[in-house]
């Protein structure tokens, strides 16, 4: 069975004369509330993570342990988020670009090349403004993009059992992360919204609970 090279990318860059090339990822697009995270990881050349891969495809502890890890080993990692308001107020996939580009600019050491998860790099009000290459499935094929991925979703779900569980505790965030769960569905009925819910995200359930035709 052939290896995976997580580090093709990278060398290819390296080759090229780029020195500091990191990857990058998001987390929480398709919540019903709480922030979009995004994180941006350099790691040393020669660094190999054992067990490293697709945040989806790893269980809640092996993220929280990876996580430890990446911490410990990257040469430089940031995280940052865009809030909900904000999400309402331009769209998902500018907050998605502002979170990555804010994570990559966080980071302390400068890239000089950035590997992006997905096919998009723009959205309405922002772009990622970095040099930049995206890699759909990024996450499944490069060290620094699966590795950004396990931050970002580490950080956003333990800010939501943390601060948003605590804070709204009638919604059971520890519970659902807020994702659009049945439990989730069922607390929205009984309690409506709170300020951490993405309105736009809940324009279906509004139209189904107003009695609406078509909802």
């Amino acid at each position: 069975m052939e290896t995976k090279d997580w580090r093709a990318r990278e060398r290819e860059l390296w080759a090229q004369g780029f020195r500091a090339v990191c990857g990058c990822d998001e987390a929480g697009a398709g919540p019903l509330a709480g922030p979009v995270y995004a994180a941006a990881v350099i790691l040393p050349p020669e660094c190999d993570i054992p067990g490293l891969d697709d945040s989806k495809k790893l269980s809640e502890k092996r993220r929280e342990a990876l996580c430890e890890v990446i911490t410990r080993t990257a040469l430089a990692w940031s995280v940052a988020r865009t809030e909900a308001a904000e999400i309402d107020a331009t769209d998902i996939l500018s907050a998605r670009m502002k979170a990555m580009q804010a994570a990559i600019d966080g980071l302390a050491i400068k890239p000089d090349m950035a590997l992006v998860d997905g096919n998009r790099d723009r959205g309405r009000t922002a772009a990622i403004l970095t040099p930049h290459i995206l890699i759909v499935g990024g996450d499944a094929e490069s060290a620094p993009i699966a590795a950004a991925s396990i931050l970002a979703k580490v950080s956003r779900d333990r800010y939501v059992v943390a601060e948003l569980a605590r804070r709204y505790p009638q919604y059971a965030f520890e519970k659902h992360k807020g994702y659009g769960t049945k439990l989730h569905y069922e607390l929205l009925d009984k309690y409506g919204p709170c300020p951490e819910h993405r309105k736009s995200y809940l324009k279906k359930w509004e139209a189904r609970r107003r009695g609406k035709p078509g909802a």
